[in-house]
Parts: structure tokens; sequence; C-alpha cells
């Protein structure tokens, strides 16, 4: 270490799960990264920040919201209202402006991540032909390093190969996807549902359906992706969304999918909008599902999941899931968006507004809720709201807030409908967070399941991504407003206020492939569709 130009953070209490540190200790950062303290007891630190009294974590870690692509583009077109009554950004010299609302703007994105004390985001589902233009909004969005994942559960090439039953080709025709997208990993959604929609067949509501026309299960795709994914060793394991999105009865669907994943990793988005019990079609049946489900994760080793937390408010439903863009639409009465891409998957955008005195929602909150409380291991769950689609991302602090005591969860659940205090065990359940097992759900753990090693701990390597929090019984406020937010060693936030405009970077992986898949996939694109291939391959072209 060069003490002509390491610096110290001195004397905070320090929670790094990790690395199994919840003490008082200082921490030293040379090269934007947490280095060795020096050997030399005279050795002095260019800087100094004195954390004593404050608690110190490595940063936020978001594993699955969605903050570019198409559908986000869409979401922002098509309801301008929603951006005209988010308060803009405020203007300083040296940032740049930029509009808030439940789909903000770059901009605005960046700077309100790290206000919270987050530099990293992982969007979880960007279509091919849309890859380009989202590495660009990405590229955009200050102060936060990024990444995507690609969609592959609907996607005609990928389907016509785990037809033929050719796991190679399979595994090729993925890692050229992840290539050709500068992709961190790959996403499922609904897979073959999406297809068989577009195709006016009605919806795949079990793993054994069949996707018309391509003479494949949702089975045989999800574990011919897991396959590939894993023969790939990608980082992140393959990121599910399963059948029946948001319907009753949905729970054992996804007990089915939990099962057909066996010995596979796989990681399971937004959770709670799978977990419902009840009868197919019938709302006024809906309750919690999640025992059996929470079972098999405690169980598992090889299950991670999001949680997908709703929170009461108005907000945007934008999904790769274009039937329940429709469902939605239906049962809500909003104005709705289907976006058609080619060949590879669909999107369904509605405005939601999420209210406690509705019975649905209002179960929707408590599943959530009993999804934190009754995962045993933190490690294997993280906080998420999909943003935006069952809330913003600037509602993590309230969502810690109910976490870490029970009793103001209990004033929530008092509020709430009594059909739907009656169909969970959520007033039950008395566990409260700890301030090391928040770390764990909002750092230490997406970083594992994103297979992030430099990021979500504080060990010696790791990049100086690091919040600081002002201890505070209100731990809505205490997570809102960090006392300072650093990124790779630079200070860039400070009591809510930005001071530091720095870029980010967007992650990615590159894994290998036999060339010869390219002219096979040429091929089969260019029958398939009216768009020329060359449109729709990034290839090795950096974006």
């Amino acid at each position: 270490m060069s003490t002509a130009t390491a610096w110290r953070i001195r004397g905070g209490h320090v929670i790094d799960p990790a690395n199994g540190i919840d003490a008082v200790c200082d921490l030293w950062i040379d090269g934007g990264r947490i280095v060795e303290p020096p050997t030399d007891p005279d050795a002095r630190a260019t800087r100094t920040l004195d954390a004593r009294g404050y608690v110190v974590m490595p940063a936020g870690v978001d594993v699955h919201c969605h903050i570019a692509g198409s559908k986000v583009n869409a979401a922002r077109l098509f309801q301008p209202e929603m951006s005209r009554a988010g308060q803009p950004s405020e203007r300083r010299p040296g940032f740049r402006s930029g509009t808030n609302g439940p789909v903000p703007t770059t901009f605005s994105t960046g700077y309100k991540y790290a206000g919270l004390g987050y530099t990293f985001a992982c969007d979880a589902a960007i279509a091919p032909m849309g890859a380009r233009h989202a590495h660009h909004e990405l590229e955009d969005t200050p102060a936060i390093d990024k990444a995507f994942l690609v969609l592959a559960g609907n996607n005609h090439l990928v389907m016509d190969r785990v037809r033929e039953d050719r796991p190679d080709s399979v595994r090729d025709v993925i890692a050229w996807l992840v290539n050709a997208t500068r992709a961190y990993g790959i996403k499922v959604v609904d897979p073959g549902g999406v297809e068989a929609w577009k195709q006016a067949r009605g919806l795949m509501t079990a793993l054994d359906d069949v996707v018309p026309r391509f003479d494949v299960t949702p089975r045989a795709i999800l574990t011919g992706v897991a396959r590939a994914v894993d023969e790939l060793k990608l980082p992140h394991p393959m990121h599910v969304h399963g059948l029946n999105l948001g319907l009753p009865g949905n729970a054992a669907s996804t007990l089915e999918l939990m099962n057909a994943l066996d010995g596979h990793r796989a990681h399971l988005a937004h959770i709670q909008f799978h977990s419902y019990a009840g009868s197919a079609g019938d709302t006024s049946s809906m309750a919690s599902g999640v025992a059996a489900l929470v079972e098999v994760v405690n169980a598992s080793r090889t299950l991670t999941l999001d949680v997908g937390q709703v929170v009461f408010g108005a907000t945007t439903s934008l999904t790769g899931d274009s039937p329940v863009g429709q469902f939605l639409h239906t049962v809500t009465g909003r104005k709705w968006i289907s976006h058609d891409i080619e060949q590879e998957t669909g999107c369904g955008v509605v405005p939601i507004t999420y209210e406690d005195k509705n019975f649905v929602h209002a179960l929707q909150w408590a599943i959530g809720m009993e999804w934190f409380l009754r995962v045993d291991d933190p490690w294997k769950i993280a906080l998420s709201t999909d943003h935006p689609n069952g809330g913003s991302f600037l509602a993590y602090p309230q969502i810690i807030a109910w976490l870490m005591n029970r009793n103001l969860r209990e004033q929530t659940l008092a509020g709430l409908p009594e059909k739907a205090r009656a169909g969970t065990v959520l007033g039950e359940l008395g566990r409260e967070y700890s301030l090391s097992e928040i770390a764990i759900i909002t750092r230490a753990a997406p970083a594992r399941m994103l297979g992030l090693t430099d990021r979500g701990h504080l060990g010696i390597g790791a990049m100086a991504d690091i919040t600081i929090y002002a201890p505070d019984d209100d731990r809505t406020r205490m997570f809102a407003m960090p006392r300072w937010v650093i990124k790779s060693g630079a200070l860039i936030v400070e009591d809510g206020e930005p001071r530091t405009a720095t870029e980010g970077h967007t992650l990615h992986n590159a894994p290998g492939y036999d060339p010869a898949v390219i002219p096979e996939i040429r091929e089969a694109f260019d029958r398939h569709s009216s768009i020329q291939f060359a449109n729709f391959a990034i290839e090795e072209e950096t974006p």
C-alpha cells in the first residue's frame, strides 16, 4: 500500500457479514479498493473520515430491477403525467437534471440509487434486440455500476434447439446471446407462455403444456437453459420468472417449477407474485401459499430468490410477460401497452396503484413479508420490489423498517382488510431482522447471487463501495439518508447531497462458444424473421 495515496475511514461500527465482521474498526482505501492497514505505526493517511459512532456497511446491490430497455422507455412515454407528478431532480453544477415518478429517467435513477447507498443495480430483463439501446441508457445512468440479463425463455432459436434435444447447441446459442448483447446473464420469463399468447393460443398454465408450432414444453425450456447456464459457468444462475404470475393458485405451479429445477442453479424472481394459494380464476379464494414453497427453499442448496415486495401507492407494472399485462389491463381497467419483440419476447405496461384497503393488494404485501420472515437463511433471499412493479426502489428503507420492527408491521397489518389478514400467518411471525441480516439481504447476498466477488463486502481487494449511516431508531429515516456514500473510493454523497458525478460501469460476461454456430443462427433467424440478422446481432462490436 502506498501511504501517499491511501486514506482511512476511522472507528466506525463495520458490519460486513461476508467476512464475519461486526465490530468497531478502521478501513483503508487505495486505488478505489479496500487495502491492508499500514504496518508502519507512524504511517499517516492522506485523508481521514471520522466514522466514530456511525454504522459502516458495503454499499447496496440490487439483484433485480428494471431501469433500461424497451419496457422502461414504453412506460416513460406511456404516462408522462407520472413523471410530471414526481419532483424533478434539482439542478446542480456538474450534474444532470431528470424526472422522477415510478419510472425515473436515467440521471435521476443513478442519483437516487446512490442517495440510498446503492452502487450496483442489475436490470433483470432486456430483449436481445433492445440490448444496444439498453447499453446506451445504462452508460447514461450515473453514480452506479450496472449489468443486465438477456431474455431467452421465448426465443425462437432457443426453443428450436430445445425441441431438437441438442444440449450443446442450446449452450452455444445461449453463449452467443450473452456475447452478442454484452449481457451479464440469462433471464427466462414465462417460458413458452409469451410465444403461445402471441399466437392467440391462450395461456401456458403447466410445465408440460406444449408451445404451439414449437412442440416444446416450459419444463424442457427451463431445464435446457438451466443446463446451458451451468455448463457455461455464468456467475449468476438462470434467473426465472415462472408461469401464472399474479394468478390465484399459482403456488402449485411454482412448487412444480422448483422441483423441476432440482440440481440446477436458479434464482427465482419476485417470488411474492408466484406464491398464491386458491382456485384458478377466483381472486376471492386467494391466500398465502408460502408454506410449501419456503420449505423447498429452506432445504435447497441451489435456489435463491428475490421477493418483489409490494408497497402501497401508485407505480407502474412493466413486464416481459405480455399475458400479465393484458390481465392487469382487464382487471384494473387502466390503459395498456403490449409491445411485441419479434422472435424473442413481449412486453406489457400498465399503470397500477396498490391500495391497502384492496384485498388482493393487502395480501400481496403480507405474502412478501412472509417470505422475508420465513426463509431461514438470509443468504438465500434478496430485498427487491421488482422495481417498479411492486413499487419504487425508493421504498427500500420502509421495507427495512418493517423487517426490523414487528410492532411497525403489526400496525400496517391491522389496517388491512380482515379477509387479507386471515389469508396469511404474518401476524404470528415475531422475527425481527438485525442490522447484520439487513446487510446480507441488501448487499452481501445479492452480490453473492450475482457472482460479484469484489462487491457486497469490505474485505481486502474489494471495491471501495461503502455506505455509512447515522444510527437511528427510526430505521426508515436511517436507511433513506446515509451520512456518506463512497463509490470506488470517491465520496459521491454526503447527507443526501450528491458531491461527485461519477459515471459507473456496465459489467458483462463473455462465455466461449463454437464459432460454427454463427452461420446456423444467421440462417435460422433469417428464416423465421422479417428482420435482418445484421440488425439483430451486436455480435463482437462494443456498444
